[in-house]
């Protein structure tokens, strides 16, 4: 049998030889034949209508594990399982091009002092209906996750460590502060939530006691009018509005870094031993920069605050579905967190959930 050296196969499949070695080890494209004193790689001819369609299913997009499964299905039913994952793929687009619509219209509303929409906003001061809620889930031994929802704070803290516990415990009651303070003005808001976070870097270092031990934090101040957002690590916020689910907070973790550089796919992250990693928290060591952001509010709007132990273990669509479907914060809560022991509850979880609503006349 004629066969082809690892670079002519590469050459011929416009595969690269590392690519080739990598499918190899992930038991996607064996080589025909391993030379035993050279470890040199040969490839039979038959071998490149498999490489192609696994070159072509990657450019799709489709994680390694869903190019495993098609391979090993005959024509029909592989035909199947792509067609599924572009339609799962659109969707994911669709939902992106209606965030990317939201955050263009929350950049190019004006923001100088005299615009009339937010003249027309400062004017109108809005409610909030809220509610949150903490479980264990039904694995941990201990919750570490602290949950919080006031007139004017909003808060999700995870701890982690020996000391996680009272870590997301102080960080949060350091917040409270906010809840008695006086109204701040939407310009001056963000300032003051960062110097708060900073305080409670001090707190947390108290009860962490050292970098063994730390907590997230994702939070919002309510002005009447907008949500000031200071978020640090992998706990989230979501943004319900006309119908549409968007995430507004960007998570510090070694996987995010992966996806945003392109080594990752939201997908194989899902699954990445390192998923849970994270590269920023509060910890007992020195204050890190927060992400701070000011959301303009609408009567409708439905926020949603969690700990990763909603986001890992429910889908997008499911907390959506939720989100949507329930009416009252208190019931949203609820059943959010039953959606995550539902699906194994491997993890404390926490939600706090808040409508924007009109003013009762």
């Amino acid at each position: 049998m004629d066969m082809l050296t690892i670079g002519a196969f590469a050459k011929a499949s416009r595969l690269s030889p590392k690519a080739l070695r990598l499918y190899d080890e992930l038991d996607l494209l064996r080589p025909a034949r391993v030379d035993p004193h050279t470890g040199y790689r040969y490839y039979a001819p038959e071998q490149l209508e498999r490489a192609r369609l696994v070159a072509w299913l990657r450019r799709l997009g489709m994680p390694l594990a869903g190019i495993r499964a098609v391979c090993a299905l005959p024509p029909p039913a592989a035909a199947r399982e792509v067609r599924a994952h572009w339609e799962r793929v659109e969707a994911e687009t669709a939902e992106r091009r209606d965030l990317a619509r939201f955050l263009v219209d929350h950049l190019t509303t004006p923001s100088g002092p005299s615009s009339p929409s937010r003249r027309d906003t400062a004017m109108t001061t809005l409610d909030l209906r809220y509610a949150a809620l903490t479980d264990p889930g039904l694995v941990r031994p201990a919750n570490q996750d602290t949950a919080y929802a006031g007139a004017r704070l909003l808060a999700v803290a995870d701890g982690y460590g020996p000391a996680g516990g009272p870590a997301s415990a102080a960080v949060v009651e350091a917040l409270k502060v906010l809840e008695d303070g006086a109204e701040t003005p939407a310009g001056e808001v963000l300032n003051l939530l960062a110097d708060t976070v900073r305080d409670a870097t001090a707190a947390v270092r108290d009860a962490a006691g050292s970098d063994e031990a730390g907590t997230t934090l994702t939070a919002m101040l309510w002005t009447g009018s907008r949500l000031a957002l200071v978020h640090i690590g992998d706990s989230r916020a979501y943004l319900l509005r006309d119908g549409g689910l968007f995430r507004i907070t960007h998570d510090h973790t070694v996987v995010q870094s992966m996806i945003d550089e392109g080594r990752l796919t939201p997908e194989e992250a899902a699954t990445h031993p390192r998923r849970a990693l994270l590269l920023k928290s509060l910890t007992g060591g020195a204050p890190v920069p927060a992400d701070l952001r000011l959301h303009d509010a609408r009567p409708g709007d439905r926020c949603l605050l969690c700990s990763d132990g909603l986001s890992a273990v429910v889908p997008e669509a499911r907390i959506r579905h939720v989100l949507t479907t329930t009416a009252a914060p208190e019931d949203a809560v609820r059943a959010l967190v039953d959606a995550a022991n539902a699906a194994g509850g491997p993890d404390n979880v926490s939600c706090v959930v808040a409508d924007v609503t009109q003013p009762a006349a």
